[in-house]
């Protein structure tokens, strides 16, 4: 007994470990933004809900800034910004559940707001849906400070974590259910990538706040030493094109080598920044290969534009035998003007070593200890597949995924035409939720009539 007792305090003080010094770096691809336009209200800063609102209403919580200190300064606020809708939700009297997306690492605004598959799930639910800024990003910015200032700023440096960020969304859910005497009203949380992370970690962590969580293409093992190389992040994207073409692959493969002898001329990277039309010179060939890996990673991942487009531009007759020719055409292709310049110099605002990991097998302990109840989805053509969960680890935390299926796909806004894998991702994942939800109403009768 004292064995075991002994091992439950050690994995938890891994667990508050990790949260505490993950900081948000992920040097891959971000989330896509959804492309629709919506336009939003600025003006709308009133607290006050009209539960028979049917619309998205933005609003503002005074967020404590520092949730694990107790310096004079912890106890500040600003303002973190939500988005709330009341209009499928059955109400604190029934006991309806409510959906709450969590923001990653980019503002939240109408239309990521109306572009996810949340308010499907409210009507199917009859469901209350709320929707958090990540603390620094879009409005929610302590100390007025853009994320790349507080990197640099060892003072305050600490506040933004994965845990300031979780223990946000934590304070601001119970604020919600205290406000409208939800008290038991189960809760879901839904995160994708980085998002599904944090949605991972907060079930982990605040499991009596949430129910359940869904991970969407959570990268959650994208550490050190946990997936082999040769099954990581870009064998997935060299995959990718090399099912779609072999020539479109080779033709790349190729073209790295060509850059570097091309860059080895005198005036070979002004050679080069005239070849792909770049907005500034080039000050290595490294930067021109930077900017090409990201763009077949992100078509890789997104499938936007399909890989057929881009390998149907480097595969081109018209542009014969010319290698830098064929993957400027790609670039072209990507971009959707043949005209402008292309932007290539993106600043990295994190460095790599600010991502602690753990092991794989660590992982499962912690969660086969603590864990219940999370949806890890995924699909392999997402090249962040690989470095996601793929297995189930208990009854209850479950790997679903599908073989076509692209980043983060499962939690967007349904379309007519949406493929069938695609629709049966989602019907699995509403299963395994109304399997939670069943389970929990159950048991709130019986403790109710006990």
């Amino acid at each position: 007994m004292m064995k075991s007792y002994t091992k439950l305090l050690q994995y938890i003080s891994l667990i508050f470990l990790l949260l505490s010094n993950y900081v948000i770096a992920l040097p891959r691809p971000k989330n896509h933004k959804i492309n629709t336009k919506i336009t939003q209200n600025n003006n709308n800063n009133n607290n006050n809900n009209n539960n028979n609102n049917n619309e998205f209403k933005t609003l503002y919580y005074a967020q404590t800034l520092d949730h694990f200190n107790y310096q004079p300064q912890s106890y500040k606020t600003f303002k973190q910004k939500y988005v709330i809708n009341f209009e499928y939700w059955g109400g604190a009297n029934s006991k309806s559940p409510i959906l709450v997306y969590f923001g990653d690492e980019s503002s939240l605004d109408h239309a990521i707001v109306e572009g996810l598959v949340l308010k499907s799930y409210g009507q199917l639910f009859k469901a209350l849906l709320l929707f958090i800024e990540h603390r620094f990003y879009g409005e929610s910015i302590p100390y007025g400070m853009t994320k790349e200032k507080v990197m640099k700023n060892g003072r305050i440096r600490g506040y933004f974590s994965s845990a300031q960020a979780i223990a946000d969304y934590a304070e601001l859910i119970l604020h919600i259910k205290q406000k409208l005497n939800a008290h038991y009203s189960p809760v879901i949380v839904i995160g994708g990538s980085y998002g599904g992370m944090l949605a991972t970690w907060f079930r982990l962590k605040y499991p009596h706040v949430a129910l359940g969580a869904l991970a969407s293409s959570a990268p959650i093992l994208f550490f050190d030493n946990i997936v082999p190389p040769d099954h990581g992040f870009y064998s997935i994207v060299s995959k990718d094109f090399k099912e779609t073409s072999e020539s479109c692959f080779e033709t790349i493969r190729d073209s790295w080598m060509v850059i570097d002898k091309v860059g080895r001329k005198p005036n070979g990277l002004s050679i080069l920044a005239e070849k792909f039309n770049t907005c500034s010179q080039l000050n290595s060939t490294g930067e021109l290969k930077d900017f090409l890996q990201h763009i077949y990673s992100f078509v890789a991942q997104y499938n936007i534009p399909p890989i057929t487009s881009i390998c149907n531009a480097i595969d081109g007759k018209n542009q014969g035998s010319d290698i830098l020719g064929r993957i400027y055409a790609a670039v072209v292709t990507f971009s959707g003007n043949q005209t402008a310049c292309q932007e290539i110099n993106w600043k990295k605002s994190y460095p790599r070593d600010t991502i602690l990991g753990w092991e794989w097998q660590d992982l499962k302990l912690i969660l086969k200890s603590f864990g219940s109840n999370i949806i890890f989805s995924n699909g392999f053509r997402d090249p962040y597949s690989s470095v996601g969960v793929l297995e189930d680890i208990s009854d209850s935390i479950t790997a679903v995924y599908t073989i076509n299926g692209t980043h983060t796909m499962d939690i967007i806004k349904p379309e007519a035409d949406d493929p069938d894998w695609l629709i049966y991702q989602r019907k699995r994942e509403v299963e395994i939720i109304n399997g939670w939800l069943g389970q929990y109403y159950a048991n709130l009768k019986r403790i109710q009539q006990s």
